[in-house]
C-alpha cells in the first residue's frame, strides 16, 4: 500500500513564495504522474499543475508563469513551488499521484493574506 505525504503550505503575505511537497510512501517504479490540485470552500476541486516521470507538465491558466512544478524520481516527491501569490491562490492544496492507483494526499492549507 502507498500512501501520499504532504509538506510545506501555511500563511503567507501576497507577492510572497511558498514551496509545497509530496512524497510517496513507498518506493514506485515506472511511468506515473504526480501532481496537485486546490479548492476552496462551495467550488470543485481544480487543477493546479501535474507532472509526469518523465517530466511532462501542465498548468491551470491560473498559476502559469508564477508556479513551478518539478518532480523527483528517486525519491517519487513532487514539489510545487508558488510565487507571487495572491489572494485568489488562498485553498486547500491536494496531492494527487497516478500510479498503479490513483491517490489524493490530505490536503494541506495555503492562506494568502492581502
Amino acid at each position: 500500500q502507498v500512501q501520499l505525504v504532504e509538506s510545506g503550505g501555511g500563511l503567507v503575505q501576497a507577492g510572497g513564495s511558498l514551496r509545497l511537497s509530496c512524497a510517496a510512501s513507498r518506493r514506485v517504479v515506472g511511468t506515473y504522474t504526480m501532481g496537485w490540485y486546490r479548492q476552496t470552500p462551495g467550488k470543485q476541486r481544480e487543477l493546479v499543475a501535474t507532472i509526469t516521470s518523465t517530466s511532462s507538465t501542465n498548468y491551470a491558466d491560473s498559476v502559469k508563469g508564477r508556479f513551478t512544478i518539478s518532480i523527483d524520481n528517486a525519491k517519487n516527491t513532487v514539489h510545487l513551488q508558488m510565487s507571487s501569490l495572491n489572494p485568489e491562490d488562498t485553498a486547500v492544496y491536494y496531492c494527487y499521484a497516478k500510479f498503479w492507483v490513483e491517490l489524493w494526499g490530505q490536503g494541506t492549507q495555503v492562506t494568502v493574506s492581502s
